[in-house]
């Protein structure tokens, strides 16, 4: 048993040791991978029992080993076994798998901006800081940019009143009568460059801005935030253009009927920090008036005209920079005749004169500067300008001519010099309230000469000539009267921005105003307005504004009528039917306005809007032509309504653009206040006991128009629609119904390189020869007849440089 036992153990060691042996020469290559001193292992012939040796240490540290277990010495007799150290095979590591190599297409480094690069950049980030500091929260309001100016007819070509006929709710009118209204608002237009206001000059003709140096044109109405103060129908909002600071300019010349002629350029760029702009332009032709009969072309109505105009703005630093803006105008106007009419006065025996060799005359100088500082500063944006402006204008009559027809000859000269200084500043007080501050403070300077060569009549019957004798009662006397002034206007306000929530904002403020010119008045003007958001595309506006209006102080000027009228003076053709001439005084009003405008999502591109306004007034202002020269006299109605409903529509789809505007409005006042030895007295009585309809209100205007570039060829067309300004005695009666259709096309050809293409374009005025008054002579204010544009083809060519 014993044997047999000993025997079964043997076998058993027996094969565990040739497995220790195969499974050591499995490994022995690994082994010999971690061995860095010892040779390789090679077969030897049984050894007496010893210790195997133990592996060297490699580079790599291996696992520990754990030793076997050692073989219990057999107590028995027979055999010794040799002793056996079995080692723990050395762990196998598996490779290293290389890290995937991500190949990665080095982008080129951006290019290092420019210098002019970098100012661009500074001067778009104060750009938009100067829109917080002046932003029309609670306004209506209608903006367009000079490209879409371009793509109309006539494209910047067009003097800025033509383009305003496509706003909403703006009237035509001839040049003696102002030109537009905004809201059958007569004048009460204020003009802003940059966020700065222009003072009034006393041009009647001369548009002093020029279409060319506009970015965009915003027209703002309603019930205006504080910070619009004195002309408060309409804001003419103009930013100066942004891209054009880029080393290039233009040069283009536009001209065909009527003997138009107008070269103008262009040019902008950068010198360092200071980025500039320059724009001039010369216009003459043969309609410099509105023609006063329906003919092809007008008699006497050769216009010249020059305008320039030259802005710099430097950065200071990346939160300020300090602009200068300065513009001029020089014109010169013949007044058109009227062939045919009748004389009605004797002077010195000389009864017959050809009315159509009249040689009536008026030139225009208007020039303004600016200069303004503007500073970013954390939540604080502020802006503070001076500025001046320097109005003349002198009106040359026919000596002869005038007193036979007129009965007067007056030779009128109006000078006008204002410097004044406007701060404005916004703070974002957290993020839910923007407060707005600021004031402005002008002088004024002005002079009124009119030199008056008058007849002498019967002041029995008001007879030039003895009808016994034939004779003129006495010869022609001159009358001289002048007056000047030196005014002031205050004005100052504050108003906080409330972002109630993301939807809904509420503005409020107040401002007051003062003014110390021909009249001492002041007045403190609440405003507040709503602005609501429900939806994304959806905006809602309310608002009440009140509003204090001083007139023009050149308009406002007093006529001295001691030198007219008896006993002062014989009585003669100037002598007044009522000897009144209370002063011109401020306007009072209340403004109610409510609005929404929509964009249409399943009409992608498509916007409309509707806006009713309603307006109650105390000495509601209004002016007119009150005798042969083209020059405007104010006066007041005691009280007036003006009352109005606004549609508009905007559609942009790729290359394609269209608007219309459809407008509805009534202004009515009773009782002349002021100035009131203008009317003759059957007419002041009756306007006393009945409201009437003021001389520029217009019961329906439109205008609508389209653009579309086809394969680098651009197609517009645009219409305007009157129902007709108010004529007759006391404004009782209305002119005939116009429509107005312009056309025109242009095309970009890359004659000289393709980065710059020279621009030829071809438009038609009046495309189907309508002819229409705009005024039939009479009516309050409305000295002649004059009548809109006849058909005229007109051609420019453009090259930007």
């Amino acid at each position: 048993m014993i044997g047999s036992h000993s025997s079964r153990v043997r076998r058993r060691i027996l094969c565990s040791a040739s497995s220790l042996a195969l499974l050591a020469a499995s490994n022995a290559p690994i082994l010999a991978q971690n061995e860095t001193t010892s040779p390789p292992p090679t077969t030897a012939a049984p050894q007496p029992p010893a210790a195997t040796p133990a592996p060297q240490e490699s580079a790599t540290p291996a696992p520990q080993q754990t030793p076997a277990p050692e073989t219990p010495q057999q107590a028995t007799g027979g055999n010794v076994l040799p002793e056996t150290r079995v080692v723990a095979p050395a762990e196998r590591r598996r490779p290293r798998t290389p890290p995937l190599r991500q190949v990665v297409a080095r982008q080129p480094a951006p290019p290092t901006p420019t210098q002019a690069q970098v100012v661009n950049q500074q001067n778009q980030k104060l750009d938009a800081a100067r829109q917080t500091i002046l932003a029309p929260v609670g306004a209506s309001s209608y903006e367009v940019s000079h490209q879409a100016i371009e793509a109309q007819p006539q494209g910047n070509n067009a003097t800025l009143d033509k383009v305003l006929l496509q706003f909403p709710g703006v009237t035509q009118d001839s040049a003696a009568s102002g030109e537009l209204h905004v809201r059958n608002e007569h004048a009460n237009i204020q003009y802003r460059i940059n966020g700065i206001m222009l003072p009034d000059g006393v041009g009647a003709f001369g548009q002093i801005l020029d279409t060319g140096i506009v970015g965009s044109l915003a027209l703002l109405t309603g019930a205006l935030p504080a910070q619009y103060g004195l002309r408060t129908a309409g804001v003419l909002d103009i930013q100066t253009k942004t891209d054009a600071f880029n080393n290039t300019g233009s040069v283009s010349v536009y001209g065909g009927s009527h003997g138009t002629i107008t070269p103008s350029f262009e040019y902008g760029g950068t010198v360092g920090q200071t980025q500039y702009f320059a724009s001039g332009r010369f216009l003459q032709n043969n309609l410099g008036i509105e023609n006063p009969t329906p003919s092809n072309e007008a008699i006497h109505d050769r216009t010249s005209q020059e305008k320039g105009f030259l802005y710099l703005s430097t950065v200071l630093d990346p939160t300020s920079r300090l602009t200068f803006m300065s513009g001029i105008s020089n014109a010169s106007f013949q007044i058109p005749n009227r062939p045919g009419q009748t004389p009605n006065f004797n002077v010195n025996g000389i009864t017959n004169f050809d009315s159509s060799t009249l040689n009536e005359h008026q030139n225009e100088f208007n020039q303004f500067n600016v200069l303004a500082y503007q500073k970013s500063a954390g939540d604080i944006d502020y802006q503070i300008s001076y500025f001046n402006r320097y109005s003349q204008l002198h009106f040359f009559p026919d000596p002869l001519g005038d007193l036979i027809f007129n009965g007067v000859s007056s030779d009128v000269y109006r000078q006008s010099f204002v410097n004044g200084i406007q701060e404005d500043t916004a703070w974002r007080v957290g993020f839910a309230h923007t407060l707005r501050f600021g004031f402005s403070v002008s002088a004024e300077r002005s002079l009124v000469n009119n030199i008056s060569t008058v007849l002498p009549v019967d002041p029995a019957t008001g007879n030039q000539v003895d009808p016994v004798t034939g004779n003129p009662f006495g010869p022609p006397f001159t009358v001289f009267d002048s007056s000047s002034k030196t005014g002031w206007l205050l004005g100052t306000y504050v108003q906080d921005e409330w972002r109630i929530t993301n939807q809904l904002t509420l503005n409020a403020g107040l401002r007051f105003d003062q003014m110390y010119q021909y009249v001492d008045a002041n007045q403190f003007s609440p405003r507040i307005s709503l602005t609501w958001k429900p939806y994304d595309g959806t905006t809602f506006h309310a608002g009440y504004a009140r509003n204090f209006t001083p007139p023009q102080q050149v308009i406002a000027a007093p006529t001295n009528l001691a030198l007219v009228t008896p006993p002062t003076a014989p009585a003669n053709t100037q002598t007044p039917e009522v000897p009144l001439n209370s002063p011109v005084l401020p306007e009072r009003s209340h403004v109610f306005d409510v609005g929404v405008v929509q964009k249409i999502y399943p009409v992608p591109g498509l916007e409309v809007g509707v806006d009713g306004y309603y307006k109650i007034a105390r000495n509601l202002l209004d002016d007119g032509q009150f005798g042969a020269a083209y020059v405007l006299t104010g006066f007041n109605y005691d009280r007036g309504e003006n009352i109005g409903l606004e549609f508009k529509s905007t559609y942009t789809n790729g290359n394609f653009r269209a608007w219309g505007n459809v407008a509805w409005a009534k202004q009515v006042a009773t009782n002349v206040v002021s100035n009131q030895f203008l009317f003759a007295q059957d007419e002041l009585n009756y306007i006393a006991n009945h409201y009437i309809y003021t001389d520029h209100a217009q019961v329906l205007t439109a205008s609508a128009g389209a653009s579309y570039l086809w394969n680098g060829t651009r197609f517009s067309a645009s219409m305007i629609y009157g129902s007709g300004l108010r004529s007759g005695f006391a404004n009782t009666d209305h002119l005939p119904s116009y429509t107005q259709v312009n056309v025109g096309v242009s095309h970009d050809f890359n004659i000289v390189a393709p980065n710059k293409p020279t621009t030829v374009r071809f438009d038609v005025v009046n495309l189907f020869d309508k002819i229409y008054e705009i005024r039939d002579g009479t009516g309050i204010g409305v000295f002649a007849p004059q009548f809109g544009p006849r058909r005229g083809f007109f051609v420019g060519v453009s090259q930007k440089l």
